[in-house]
């Protein structure tokens, strides 16, 4: 298995497009996620992160620019329970609401597909960990056309108990820059996490995103056996 730093894999490509990191810290204390958008129009970067209580919402940072709301303006992060879920697009809300009436997280998004934006119909990505008893698991999925044909739609989900300490998984919309965009290829990546602050892993991931495409980032640590969160967000429009 091929174990990457953070740096090497995202200084691997240029345009990832969105991106889930999630995994346990070094110190196995603590569940590790992140959460990054990357843009090439001027719909797509014109986003911010915003915090809204233990959730956190996209929101145009000029109203003026913005050209159309869809699949742009969303929840990437919601928590039900002790259960923190996150994803490239609305489909946070679902899962948030079919896992309340007790569905699973991979019957939630068997009623979902990919993204309608032709040509490149953008996979949704997504990620659920859940801390109970001082013990963390999680889960991962995406949901992607079949070599691009939208009338066919590929499931995937990958579950992780008991993870290994220092190491994460990461997941993106796409293989490679390109036009259309291809979608991302084969399981999780693993990189290892570094025994850090949340300060340093933020500033470690931002740094390494390239610096014409990156937007938005979020990262968050949740304390294992309490339960308690620490949370950061970067805009490049601040």
């Amino acid at each position: 298995m091929k174990i990457s730093t953070i740096a090497e894999e995202l200084n691997s490509l240029t345009y990832h497009g969105r991106g889930i990191v999630i995994g346990k810290s070094a110190d196995g204390k603590k569940a590790v996620t992140a959460y990054f958008i990357m843009g090439r129009s001027v719909n797509s970067r014109n986003r911010v992160f915003v915090a809204e209580g233990d959730a956190m919402r996209t929101k145009a940072f000029d109203e003026s620019k913005m050209v159309d709301p869809h699949l742009i303006i969303y929840y990437p992060v919601r928590v039900l329970g002790n259960k923190t879920i996150v994803t490239n697009g609305d489909q946070t809300d679902t899962i948030y609401n079919l896992m309340d009436k007790q569905m699973t997280f991979e019957q939630a998004l068997r009623t979902r597909e990919f993204e309608d934006d032709k040509p490149n119909f953008t996979p949704r990505i997504s990620g659920i960990i859940h801390c109970e008893g001082g013990e963390m698991n999680y889960a991962m999925s995406i949901l992607k056309s079949a070599e691009g044909d939208d009338s066919s739609c590929e499931r995937f989900t990958y579950a992780y108990s008991n993870p290994i300490a220092g190491r994460a998984k990461f997941i993106h919309t796409y293989n490679s820059d390109g036009d259309p965009l291809p979608s991302f290829e084969g399981e999780p990546k693993t990189l290892e996490l570094p025994d850090c602050s949340i300060d340093e892993l933020t500033d470690l991931i931002w740094t390494n995103l390239n610096e014409d495409n990156k937007v938005s980032l979020f990262v968050r640590y949740i304390d294992i056996a309490s339960g308690e969160t620490e949370t950061r967000i970067v805009n490049k429009n601040a």
